[in-house]
């Protein structure tokens, strides 16, 4: 079983975000970078499909800076048995990224892609589906845990009130969300692995981008407390400031 987990180096998410004197990037001084953590759960999934099967590769995928060769290693580090970095800019457009991905994927003979089903950085959620429809591949998203078939993967998704069973053909696109790949731990074994497991970087494809950041600001701060009186004399007051002010009821 080869499967492909495209992944994302990200800011740590303990850090402090400051940004950057342009205003349209952060600063990137002292910050920390990690796998996102949606990833890595598409890439313990990986590692325990190939368990399951009793053979296979897990190739890891990912397209950023020259520094993104260190997340890679992490994720060799994990288990996974080699990693191709497309090395370039990324930007915020998904699109553009996805195209990039598509463009390696192509040629790639693995029949399941697995991508986190966000990044940690950006939110977005289209990455991994927009893959799908380049490739021409099914894709299901928001999946808890899968099981690859005789030429299919039976996706399980968590739905209000039960769970959802989706049956794809393969090969195909998933993206994973939490659910019943709590990552595992890099070993002291892993880690010196890693630095012997093959990492191959080559130039991204070219794709234009067609978005373009404008302005980061910070979140508004939020207003001070207010105290509308003591005991039930205080209520009236503060259903009205709920209903006219606030208007949560």
């Amino acid at each position: 079983m080869n499967i492909t987990v495209c992944i994302k180096r990200v800011p740590d998410t303990e850090t402090r975000i400051r940004i950057a004197d342009s205003g349209v990037d952060i600063d990137t001084t002292g910050v920390k970078y990690i796998i996102s953590p949606y990833d890595e759960f598409a890439i313990e999934g990986a590692l325990r499909a190939k368990e399951a099967a009793g053979d296979g590769v897990v190739k890891l995928l990912s397209f950023g800076p020259a520094a993104t060769q260190e997340t890679l290693r992490s994720g060799l580090a994990m288990g996974a048995d080699q990693a191709v970095l497309l090395e370039g800019v990324p930007t915020m457009d998904g699109l553009a990224t996805a195209r990039v991905l598509a463009a390696e994927l192509e040629g790639d003979d693995s029949p399941l892609v697995l991508f986190g089903i966000k990044a940690a950085d950006d939110d977005q959620q289209q990455v991994g589906a927009m893959v799908a429809t380049l490739l021409g591949r099914p894709c299901v998203t928001g999946v808890v845990s899968f099981e690859v078939g005789d030429g299919v993967v039976v996706c399980h998704r968590e739905v209000d009130g039960g769970t959802e069973v989706v049956e794809a053909r393969l090969p195909a696109v998933l993206t994973i969300t939490k659910g019943a790949y709590e990552p595992r731990y890099a070993s002291l074994k892993g880690i010196m692995a890693a630095k012997k497991k093959p990492l191959e970087v080559k130039p991204a494809a070219d794709a234009q981008a067609r978005l373009q950041v404008e302005r980061l600001s910070e979140p508004p701060a939020r207003p001070p407390g207010r105290i509308v009186g003591e005991g039930p004399d205080a209520v009236p007051e503060l259903v009205r400031l709920l209903r006219e002010e606030a208007n949560v009821i």
